[in-house]
């Protein structure tokens, strides 16, 4: 069941709803990341908007879950080869 939650990121309160609370978790963990990243922004930009500071955070977050994105799926040939090695290697055994 969804329930309604107010996150407040960079100053400012945004009202969302969870699915679960595993999920009202990762978001509450996301917007801290999240405002952390814009307090860095904050100190390197400072004559930067808002909106670009924000940008400047969804593009490192992208960066980030496409290198995630690549290597899950390395890992995931990674297994699949071991498991052909494996099945090889019992078939070998059984002759």
């Amino acid at each position: 069941m969804a329930q309604d939650i107010t996150l407040k990121v960079a100053g400012k309160s945004y009202s969302l709803s969870a699915a679960s609370p595993e999920m009202e978790q990762l978001m509450r963990l996301a917007a801290q990341d999240v405002s952390a990243m814009m307090t860095k922004f904050d100190a390197r930009f400072p004559d930067s908007s808002p909106e670009d500071k924000l940008v400047f955070v969804a593009i490192q977050e992208a960066a980030g879950k496409l290198s995630a994105q690549k290597k899950m799926s390395r890992l995931v040939e990674e297994v699949q080869t071991l498991e052909s090695d494996v099945a090889a290697y019992l078939e070998g055994m059984k002759k």
